[in-house]
């Protein structure tokens, strides 16, 4: 029994998401592996073509848990092309202000989750405990904590409630006055930087090769690629931000450049309370019941930069009440599955987590 077969997930404290990568080891080292993502949410796609457009609204934040609302802005993105319809100026705002805080809270969860699989849990308490505040933001907001169905066609749900701007900015303001103290707790902190410091690694042409996108892009190749610049969506050319990047592209440099991105979003996030204009936050967008709502025929993709890459969704319709089909381009497929086989041989065992952590990979996005 040289080669032995171990089970990492989906209820092991060290795994990131429901899933399961199932290891051939030869001691602690990993000679194959093998990502089983369907434990939780799967079957999107054909699930979306059976459903009206209005009612997907309800099934498709469940694609991402950690960050929702990415499903919600493409899919509207995507009726709005097809339906030809003109988003109010203060929802793209409201939009913009909504990825932001789910971005940060994105962010949040995996900064901190380094810390199930290193045992430094006061990481993960910390992460998750200031992603819980923005949860609380999101149900004043949306009036739920996970799953928002905020961002709908046409704009967003309802304006944002009365006093809302003071709470995020006080949120904001406290967090971005602790942030040097997770940088001491993870990024300087000797222990964690023996585990990720020049390993899972991520080479160019590695990421080329699998068509990885974001961070895991970002980190290894220099280019300030993010589609909220390459092509604006909302109103991203209208707030200043940075696009941090790296050339080394090990676990640290992935886990550094989401610590430089909390500090962007919530420069953009003071930008949009500052800039937000008033007005309408939804545009008529079905006559009678939007529940039998006909999208006029055609076929478009829509992307956004998620806290994980490129988020797309191409969709056709025919012209009736549902879609006649939709394809979602999961952000974390090339380096959670692809990634997972071709490239996490060779690893140790206790690397896996931190493979999934750093490289930001939501599963039930691949298995969809």
């Amino acid at each position: 029994m040289k080669e032995i077969k171990l089970f990492l997930g989906p209820q092991h404290p060290g795994m990131h998401g429901n899933a399961s990568i199932h290891m051939y080891v030869d001691g602690d080292i990993i000679n194959r592996a093998y990502l089983l993502p369907g434990m939780l949410h799967r079957g999107f796609e054909k699930s979306m073509e059976r459903r009206t457009w209005m009612n997907n609204i309800a099934l498709i934040p469940r694609i991402c848990v950690p960050e929702p609302d990415t499903n919600e802005m493409v899919f509207a993105m995507n009726i709005e092309a097809l339906a030809n319809v003109e988003v109010p100026e203060r929802a793209h705002w409201i939009r913009m202000l909504i990825l932001e805080l789910a971005r940060l809270s994105a962010h949040l969860m995996a900064f901190g989750g380094c810390g199930g699989p290193t045992g430094l849990y006061t990481a993960m308490y910390w992460a998750q405990a200031d992603r819980d505040l923005i949860l609380t933001l999101f149900e004043e907001i949306t009036g739920q904590r996970i799953y928002h169905m905020y961002i709908v066609g046409g704009g967003v749900r309802k304006d944002l409630p009365k006093g809302i701007e003071k709470k995020i900015l006080d949120f904001v303001d406290d967090l971005e006055r602790r942030l040097p103290d997770y940088e001491d707790l993870i990024l300087n902190n000797p222990s964690i930087l023996a585990r990720i410091k020049d390993n899972i690694m991520l080479p160019a042409e590695v990421v080329w090769e699998l068509g990885v996108t974001g961070i895991g892009m970002r980190s290894a190749t220099g280019l300030e690629y993010d589609l909220r610049k390459v092509t604006p969506y909302a109103r991203y050319d209208k707030v200043e931000f940075d696009v941090p990047t790296a050339t080394y592209s090990d676990a640290y440099a992935r886990l550094n450049i989401k610590y430089l991105e909390m500090y962007q979003i919530i420069r953009i996030i003071r930008q949009v309370l500052d800039m937000m204009p008033g007005g309408k936050v939804r545009a008529k967008v079905a006559e009678g019941s939007a529940l039998r709502w006909r999208i006029p025929k055609g076929q478009v993709y829509s992307a956004v930069e998620a806290s994980r890459g490129e988020y797309g969704y191409y969709t056709v319709s025919t012209g009736e009440t549902m879609p006649y089909r939709v394809a979602v381009r999961g952000a974390s497929f090339p380096q959670g599955l692809l990634g997972i086989e071709k490239y996490l041989p060779g690893h140790r065992i206790d690397d896996a987590p931190l493979w999934f952590d750093t490289m930001g990979v939501c599963s039930p996005e691949i298995d969809r």
